[in-house]
Parts: structure tokens; C-alpha cells; sequence
């Protein structure tokens, strides 16, 4: 608790809109620029899932922050994360996008670490990057570019049990719902997503649908 004390009072310096969330997603604490991005007091959120608070999703409307976070499994496994951009949503429905920085604090007496989020808003940039990005797309298709899904190298088919778990995926489905939507259980789905990332050469599920979108395989 004491960490979690000095980490509040600390993070109330930045600028940046942040939060610290304990390693199964909980959020710990929540600063005065998280509350002015976000809407939500302090009260509000901490102790809430953050998945459920932040809802983040990739530009090709791909959730990030779900019941499996990519983010949190990263931090466990102390591997590297570089700072992303993803579209959240305020109190008021209103989407905004952040620039998401993380560092990882311990108290190497407990051994109890915390993803620090620092956020920052770049909503008026990506929205420009994005009309850019269609225009793009516009002028390509105009000339016969196409959407470059041939220069893609080839991958083994995926099943129709496969594609299904991709599309619920793609729609923010949680692990629980998809296994008893097709009545398997948790140890076949991962073993589906395995196979899915084998054929696709992707290490997450959101690396995963965001290839069989590009693909046009969902």
C-alpha cells in the first residue's frame, strides 16, 4: 500500500494523464490529468478493471485492452514495450486518441510490480494521420494499386473454426464467452489461437486479427 502512496503522489507531477495497474489489470492509481482525459475521479476507477475504464482499440477498431492484455502479459514476462498509439474512449463516449508510454515499477520487498500507463492526448495528429492515410488508400485504388494484399506471402489456410475465433476476437469477445459460444473449452481455444498464430507468423491476438483483417480473411 505504501507503494502504491508514493506512486499517486508522484505521478500527480506529470503532466501526462497516468495510472498504475496491478498485474491482473487492476486499476491502483489514477492522477488529476487521467481524471481531466478521462472524466473519471479517482474514486471512480481505482479498484475497477482497466480494461473496462480505458477500452483501448488500434486504428483498424481492434481492442487492446480486453481480459487478456498483450500489455500486462508483457510486463509479467518483463519483455520490452515500445510506446503505441490507440483510440480510448472519455466518460461522455467520445473517442479520443492517446500516445502510451508504460514503465514498470517494483517494490523489491513484496515483489509486487505495477504497469505505469502515461498517456498522452494526440487526437488532432491522428485524426489528420488517419484522413491522410485514406486518401492514400483513395489515390492507390484510382490507379490500380489495390489494397496490397498480394504481396503478402502465402500462409496455410485457416478453418472455419479458426476464422470464427478471429471475427469474435476482432469483436472484443472475452475468453469466457467465446468457449462457451462454440461449447470448447479454454485449453482447445488456446490451442486454436496457437494454430492460428503457426499459420499466420503472429506472436499475439491482436497481431493476429490485425493480419487476417489486412488479408481480408474476416
Amino acid at each position: 500500500m505504501m507503494l502504491e502512496v508514493q506512486l499517486a503522489e508522484l505521478l500527480e507531477g506529470t503532466t501526462d494523464a497516468a495510472f498504475a495497474a496491478s498485474l491482473d489489470g487492476e486499476i491502483r492509481t489514477w492522477n488529476k490529468a487521467a481524471e481531466k482525459l478521462f472524466g473519471y475521479p479517482a474514486t471512480q476507477v481505482i479498484g475497477q478493471p482497466c480494461a473496462e475504464i480505458i477500452g483501448g482499440r488500434i486504428s483498424d477498431g481492434i481492442p487492446v485492452c480486453h481480459e487478456y492484455c498483450n500489455i500486462l502479459e508483457c510486463v509479467r514476462t518483463c519483455k520490452e514495450i515500445s510506446n503505441y498509439d490507440m483510440e480510448v474512449r472519455n466518460s461522455l463516449s467520445e473517442p479520443v486518441w492517446v500516445n502510451v508510454s508504460l514503465l514498470v515499477v517494483s517494490n523489491e520487498r513484496t515483489d509486487r510490480r505495477f504497469a505505469v500507463h502515461f498517456m498522452r492526448d494526440i487526437t488532432e495528429k491522428k485524426t489528420a494521420e488517419l484522413l491522410t492515410n485514406k486518401m492514400i488508400r483513395m489515390a492507390r485504388d484510382l490507379i490500380g494499386g489495390g489494397n496490397g494484399r498480394d504481396a503478402l506471402p502465402p500462409i496455410s489456410p485457416l478453418t472455419a473454426q479458426e476464422k470464427t475465433i478471429l471475427r469474435l476476437l476482432a469483436a472484443g469477445r472475452k475468453t469466457t464467452e467465446i468457449v462457451a459460444e462454440l461449447k470448447i473449452s479454454a485449453r482447445t481455444l488456446r490451442n486454436h489461437i496457437s494454430n492460428i498464430d503457426q499459420k499466420l507468423h503472429t506472436t499475439s491476438r491482436i497481431e493476429a486479427v490485425a493480419l487476417a483483417v489486412k488479408r481480408g480473411l474476416i
